[in-house]
């Protein structure tokens, strides 16, 4: 309350030193202009500039309004056209997951204008594209998105490659993919679509100089890429069975990983390729030299499937494991095939049975079966073919038999 009062007497008394000034000297003000002029006393002429300055002031602060209204306005009109797109764009990727097509391409593309981030609309209206057969469609929808938006070269080659994967286009897909190979590091999914390129191809080759790539960057999990690896070197030693020669197929067992040539599945197959392409010595030796690391009933049985130049010496390598493992059944079935190819008909015979009173199976029945046929035991012979048949086809079903029953 004293401070307003002092402040009432100051203003009053600061109202009486002006009103006393004026009355001294009013001061005179002439303003000229072409013909016309205007007199006035100083002090009217400062109450005027005073209200002319306010009123500039007044107007700049009116169209300072009305200029940021529109930009309000246009403001308002940008984020309405925004979320109309981002909505557009959301109903496009869920009718993609539900597979409408058209609707998804017409909602992508719809959401194109307004979007943060076009490539992704165009790029989801080109898969559309592809879902419903129309490959030109797509392309024109790719270049679309390479255009729309800056760095999006890579996303675009990935789709396009997985477009090309799903029409078995291989050879296309591989080709949208080669500018995108030095990127690795960044983007270790071309290495995913680039492998699966080469299996649609049969380029196992290939693939093998991949996989070094796709284990750096953990393209698949341990189990599945150690199941690629071992597909692709299989496939590697067949095609060159097939396509070269024994020396051929010796260098590209050479070439496996080492921990692939010490593994018993690998060696059995490569001792059958190089009996395929008729080096049986080469055969022999792995045989032997694996053998000596380790037992392998399987490799036993390929040694008696094979012809060798010397059968004696064959047979007496093959004895010499009888006591060991007398007791291994593949490998008396192995020593009374090489007895017959030996013509020790007696032992070979001897053998074989060894070999069925160890286990029953239809292989064994069939070799004592020919062989006591073309010694003259027809009846013995009828009853292990009859026994063999019976294993073959263990599940048929009871049947009355002429005069008696079925034999069991």
């Amino acid at each position: 309350m004293r401070k307003l009062f002092i402040i009432i007497l100051i203003a009053l008394l600061a109202g009486v030193a002006v009103v006393a000034l004026i009355e001294t000297d009013p001061g005179y003000v002439l303003l000229s202009y072409g013909n016309y002029t205007l007199e006035s006393s100083l002090w009217v002429g400062l109450l005027v500039l005073a209200l002319f300055t306010f009123a500039v002031y007044v107007l700049l602060r009116l169209m300072r309004k009305a200029l940021a209204g529109q930009s309000s306005l246009a403001g308002w009109l940008g984020n309405r056209q925004s979320r109309k797109s981002s909505r557009l764009t959301n109903q496009g990727l869920f009718s993609s997951i539900e597979g409408s097509w058209t609707r998804s391409r017409r909602q992508l593309l719809g959401g194109v204008k307004g979007s943060n981030a076009p490539a992704l609309n165009y790029l989801g209206a080109a898969r559309a594209s592809q879902a419903l057969n129309e490959p030109d469609k797509a392309l024109e929808y790719l270049e679309a998105a390479r255009s729309a938006q800056g760095g999006a070269d890579v996303a675009v080659e990935l789709t396009q490659a997985e477009m090309y994967l799903r029409s078995g286009e291989y050879k296309q897909a591989l080709a949208a993919l080669e500018k995108s190979r030095g990127s690795i590091a960044k983007h270790p999914y071309v290495l995913e679509l680039m492998y699966k390129a080469y299996i649609g191809l049969g380029d196992w080759s290939e693939l093998a100089k991949l996989l070094p790539e796709m284990k750096k960057h953990k393209t698949l999990g341990g189990e599945e890429l150690q199941q690629l690896e071992r597909k692709t070197y299989a496939s590697l030693l067949k095609s060159s069975a097939l396509e070269g020669t024994a020396t051929h197929l010796q260098t590209q067992w050479q070439n496996l990983p080492a921990e692939l040539k010490k593994d018993q599945e690998f060696s059995r197959a490569y001792v059958a390729l190089l009996v395929q392409c008729g080096d049986v010595d080469a055969a022999e030796k792995l045989i032997l030299r694996s053998l000596k690391k380790e037992w392998d009933a399987q490799l036993v049985r390929q040694y008696g499937l094979m012809k060798c130049a010397n059968p004696g010496k064959q047979l007496t390598q093959a004895e010499s494991w009888l006591a060991a493992h007398d007791a291994d059944a593949e490998l008396l079935l192995c020593l009374g095939r090489l007895c017959a190819r030996d013509s020790l008909w007696g032992k070979a015979r001897d053998y074989f049975e060894a070999s069925y009173r160890l286990q029953h199976s239809t292989e064994i029945c069939a070799e004592l079966g020919r062989l006591l046929y073309a010694m003259g035991e027809e009846k013995v012979s009828g009853a292990y073919f009859r026994e063999g048949l019976l294993l073959a086809q263990p599940s048929l079903p009871q049947l009355p038999m002429p005069g008696k029953d079925a034999p069991q």
